[in-house]
């Protein structure tokens, strides 16, 4: 009878049951589409764009939400009860990218100076035309020193899966796997940083740093 339902739907603009199937399947398995990341979710964007209504409402079934940001093209699923931008009535904060898997310590720190690094980027009108910060892999390397008093895995191996996290949750962006690797070597943080981390995590952020700037200070005054 669901099926039916879609059917005549996706009728109305064009659509197979298998191109809408390919459509969900690929949201709930990155649980992010973004228009300008490769030929294929442009594809795929393109098709949420012309079934927008449908998609919220069956995702909607199962509690998940869509944020959708006109601007930079890209959609980002949000699992129930978390918080979406711009949405009211939330029960927990959502800061998890993927619907299947939970963030590690490390993502989190890493994540969290990238939003700032865009903040203060954005500050200093260093963004592009579509929104993007040009960052190098060593001031990132120093910014989680300084800010989060974290280092970035020395194994070259976790420093790598450790961005391709980042860039599989559509938050980087970088041409080669090996400039990981490189200190002199650029990558771009995607606009989607701010609305994946919210500003209460921000805040919380900046009061730790600062109490524990002020306590260092204190304890400098002792000696």
């Amino acid at each position: 009878m669901l099926t039916d339902i879609i059917e005549q739907q996706l009728e109305k603009e064009n659509l197979s049951l298998s191109e809408f199937r390919e459509l969900i399947i690929r949201l709930l398995n990155y649980s992010v589409l973004c228009r300008h990341e490769s030929q294929v979710e442009q594809q795929l964007y393109d098709r949420y764009m012309r079934i927008p209504n449908l998609v919220k409402e069956y995702l909607a079934m199962t509690g998940i939400r869509i944020f959708h940001d006109t601007r930079f093209e890209y959609v980002r699923l949000y699992p129930p009860a978390s918080q979406v931008p711009g949405m009211e009535g939330a029960e927990e904060a959502a800061f998890s990218g993927s619907l299947r898997d939970r963030l590690s310590q490390q993502e989190v720190a890493l994540i969290l100076v990238l939003r700032l690094q865009y903040d203060k980027a954005l500050r200093e009108a260093q963004v592009d035309d579509q929104g993007y910060v040009t960052e190098s892999f060593e001031a990132i390397s120093i910014a989680m020193k300084n800010i989060i008093g974290r280092s970035l895995p020395e194994k070259s191996s976790e420093r790598q899966q450790l961005f391709k996290r980042c860039r599989k949750l559509r938050l980087i962006e970088y041409r080669h796997e090996e400039d990981i690797l490189k200190s002199e070597a650029w990558f771009k943080i995607h606009p989607m940083i701010v609305n994946f981390v919210n500003d209460e995590a921000i805040q919380a952020l900046e009061s730790s740093t600062e109490e524990t700037a002020s306590q260092n200070q204190r304890e400098a005054e002792l000696e």
